[in-house]
């Protein structure tokens, strides 16, 4: 029986962790504004709300006129949360590459899709913001490099006290070196040429401490990095685009970024 169940979470875990590539697009019919986002929904890297920080946040960019490209990012999987095991490869850095990956084949089509390819942005969700965040990081300065990116209520910190500890089990595994975990803490690694940020969180996250988008607004600051910070009193977390997730306070990100992006790309 004991061996059953050991084969049985073994192929449990063999699809859980399957390579989630898939990228979505949503383009706008009527007044786009040549301008792409890459949407990276939340999971904590275990698993992906693909509706309500993807599909909804790709049809609302679509309807103000921007094309949205909503990225299904590799994943440690479910089996991996519950079990608390790997069986390997979809741990970091699976989902930068296949963001990577995005990012050109967005860049490829460009035409095809009616934006141009200095205006292609990254936008994520909690550990989704994690993602886009360290991308923008990373791709400064290289052929690949981000627009503008903004991590919503994000995790930023793996070393800090207020490190959302299951997203760092998610994206390293059970027992990251210190290396891996300073490498990953987004606050320490902001460049000069960092595109400009959106940044956005809630005072009463009970998932993602605020302090992590605090870490990062006063790295954006420290570096002079042109950026934006809506910071909330009240809204929670995890409600994307969603009015009826969150309160009115926070869905006031929405009318904000549209004018923060808007000042951007016209600059």
């Amino acid at each position: 029986m004991k061996i059953k169940l050991l084969v049985l979470i073994a192929g449990l875990l063999m699809v859980s962790t399957m390579k989630a590539y898939r990228l979505t697009a949503y383009i706008p019919q009527e007044n786009p504004t040549e301008t792409g986002v890459i949407v990276c929904p939340g999971g904590s890297y275990f698993w992906l709300d693909k509706a309500t920080e993807g599909e909804k946040v790709a049809q609302w960019l679509m309807e103000n006129g921007i094309a949205a490209f909503v990225l299904e990012y590799s994943h440690a999987g479910w089996a991996a949360y519950a079990y608390h095991v790997r069986s390997g490869g979809r741990s970091f850095p699976a989902g930068f590459n296949d963001l990577r990956e995005a990012l050109d084949s967005v860049r490829a089509r460009a035409g095809e899709y009616g934006i141009r390819t200095d205006r292609i942005g990254c936008m994520g969700f909690s550990a989704g913001g994690h993602l886009v965040m360290h991308a923008a990081e990373q791709l400064a300065g290289t052929p690949q490099a981000i627009a503008f990116v903004a991590p919503m209520y994000p995790v930023v910190s793996m070393t800090h006290p207020c490190t959302h500890k299951r997203s760092r089990r998610g994206l390293l595994g059970e027992f990251p070196t210190k290396a891996m975990k300073d490498s990953l803490s987004l606050e320490h690694h902001v460049p000069v040429n960092c595109p400009p940020v959106f940044l956005m969180n809630c005072d009463d996250d009970p998932v993602v401490h605020y302090h992590n988008a605090e870490l990062l607004d006063s790295a954006l600051t420290k570096h002079g990095i042109p950026h934006q910070y809506e910071h909330y009193r009240t809204g929670g977390h995890g409600f994307g685009v969603s009015a009826e997730k969150t309160t009115r306070e926070a869905i006031g990100w929405k009318e904000r970024f549209l004018a923060w992006l808007k000042s951007i790309i016209n600059s």
